[in-house]
């Protein structure tokens, strides 16, 4: 399974619902804050070509973007195979 990683910060209810699935589903994930950390922030941006809100996710070198684009490749049944290098 490729490894996930979601930016996030403990204020915003679209990275809570994002981890919600993920959690739901039982997929490990490496969660950074960006909250008052402007290096990770800036990498944040930078990984997401522009991205500047939260949350913005990650899986492999893949970037999926946000809650709802997450939610999008769940309900279309294309989560799991993108997890699984499929």
């Amino acid at each position: 399974m490729k490894k996930v990683e979601i930016y996030t910060t403990k204020t915003c209810g679209y990275c809570y619902a994002a981890k919600r699935l993920l959690n739901k589903k039982g997929i490990s994930f490496k969660e950074m804050d960006v909250a008052g950390d402007p290096v990770k922030r800036a990498e944040m941006t930078q990984r997401s070509e522009g991205g500047r809100t939260v949350p913005q996710i990650f899986v492999g070198d893949i970037y999926v973007g946000g809650c709802d684009e997450l939610y999008s490749l769940e309900h279309a049944g294309k989560l799991e195979p993108l997890l699984n290098g499929l």
